[in-house]
């Protein structure tokens, strides 16, 4: 078990967590903000954009999972892939709450 493995193991947990609310939105044909809008990350994309950018959030965590395997129980990957989704979850989910809430937008970090 190396270092980078422990790494892809953590980003796996994010990628996967991201797939999420843009395949959901995506899927529902519903707007929702991605990478290709406009400002990037704030505006909203077309349900298109969503489901290519969810299966492609999906196919690099299930790459990086492929790189770095893990067994469900109680050791370090497994830890850290769900503490990558814990993590990266909650900071999406703190993003697009100031982006609901109109807190973020073009002018705005």
């Amino acid at each position: 078990m190396n270092l980078l493995s422990l790494f892809a193991d953590f980003a796996a947990g994010a990628f996967l967590c991201n797939c999420i609310p843009h395949l959901a939105a995506g899927l529902r044909g519903e707007l929702f903000p991605s990478p290709f809008a406009s400002p990037p990350g704030i505006g909203n994309s077309h349900p298109i954009a969503n489901v290519i950018w969810g299966v492609s959030n999906a196919l690099v965590g299930v790459l990086l999972l492929d790189y770095a395997p893990v067994t469900v129980g109680l050791n370090l990957p497994f830890v850290l892939t769900v503490a990558g989704a814990y993590i990266g979850g909650s900071l999406i989910a703190l993003h697009f709450h100031g982006v609901r809430q109109g807190k973020k937008s073009a002018n705005s970090n």
